[in-house]
């Protein structure tokens, strides 16, 4: 599928070599840099595609300032002291997680180490080793663990096996630390899909995070994929998991957009056809993560991740407006599906910003009259 979506990218980048877009009332197509009728992206207040923060789908300051000063000086407490001050049934205490455990990862692929050079993400290691019984580092290091199995090697092989199944282990560690946690299980569900868990075990393990924290978004996201068809399971089931949880979705819950993360993990190959996205099932999607986003508390963590994919379908569906409605409220962060997906994030979320722009003013937009 990530192949799949990187073509996807590739070809929707072939636009970005190609000079702007053109607006015309009632068409889209592309024009010489300068243009008069050249959509500008800049006139609606937008990042500059080389300012993008990939690292996240929307702003979190505090962890910012902290992962900053943590690679900055290789310090790491203050990320235990940061995880040590958020809730932990919340969203924030699992994206906080993954971003520790994504930086340090990140640093040891770009400093893998040697005989004269300390190797990337020294501070993970030096904080298990100093605060053994720390449950915000047991679960920031089992997450390491998971991305460093998909980073580094193929499931199916021994390596990958090997990885997963020490990540296993500290899953199992961090959760003694802190058992009304529900981080360590929902880090377990990538293990339970990579190393194939049987459906009982997995149901099982699913059990644990409803116990914890039955709306979570950020654990049914995760569970998601272990149902796909491309993994342990099918559409159908996929799509039966996803109606079933935004059904018993209290007010409020951005679980009523989880329909639409289904539909997108089971899109047709390379399927660039407006009227697909406009279909029966898509739209009835898009209108649920749409209530959905509507009805949520605006500090809501996990609402940029439903924006950004709504962006996606938004503008695949031609539905201009609505897309640069959702563009104004996530711009600047670029950290979430679809985008991280494509080998170049800033770039293909770019690309779909100035579609939507573009789309807007040919049918009479302009910054004078933004939507919202």
């Amino acid at each position: 599928m990530a192949i799949l979506w990187l073509l996807a990218a590739l070809l929707l980048m072939s636009f970005m070599l190609l000079p702007f877009l053109r607006r015309r009332r009632g068409a889209v197509g592309l024009v010489p840099a300068g243009h008069p009728d050249a959509a500008d992206p800049a006139a609606y207040g937008f990042v500059r595609q080389e300012e993008l923060d990939v690292r996240m789908p929307g702003p979190d300051e505090d962890l910012l300032n902290v992962l900053d000063l943590v690679e900055r000086t290789g310090d790491h407490r203050a990320a235990h002291q940061l995880l040590a001050g958020t809730e932990a049934e919340g969203e924030v205490r699992w994206q906080r997680v993954q971003a520790f455990a994504g930086a340090a990862s990140l640093e040891l692929q770009q400093r893998p180490g040697g005989v004269h050079e300390t190797p990337g993400g020294q501070w993970l290691r030096v904080w298990r080793a100093e605060q053994p019984k720390d449950a915000g580092g047991a679960a920031v290091h089992a997450e390491f663990l998971v991305q460093q199995a998909w980073r580094t090697s193929t499931p199916g092989t021994d390596e990958f096996r090997i990885i997963m199944e020490e990540a296993r282990n500290a899953c199992g560690q961090a959760a003694l630390l802190a058992p009304g946690d529900p981080v360590p299980y929902i880090v377990e569900l990538s293990i339970a899909r990579g190393l194939a868990y049987p459906q009982p075990e997995y149901e099982k393990l699913w059990l644990n995070i409803l116990d914890r924290a039955p709306h979570h978004m950020g654990a049914h996201l995760a569970a998601l994929h272990y149902w796909c068809e491309k993994w342990h399971g099918s559409r159908e089931q996929a799509y039966a998991f996803a109606e079933a949880a935004a059904a018993r979705a209290p007010e409020g819950s951005l679980l009523a957009a989880l329909p639409l993360f289904a539909v997108f993990e089971h899109l047709p190959e390379v399927n660039l056809v407006a009227s697909f996205y406009r279909s029966e099932v898509v739209t009835k999607a898009m209108h649920g993560a749409l209530h959905a986003v509507h009805a949520a508390d605006p500090d809501d963590p996990v609402l940029a991740h439903v924006r950004h994919l709504l962006v996606f379908f938004l503008v695949r569906a031609e539905r201009w407006a609505e897309a640069l409605d959702q563009l104004l409220h996530v711009d600047g962060h670029v950290g979430a599906l679809p985008w991280t997906l494509s080998a170049d994030p800033a770039a293909d979320f770019a690309v779909y910003r100035a579609l939507a722009v573009a789309g807007y003013e040919a049918n009479g937009g302009s910054p004078a009259n933004l939507p919202g």
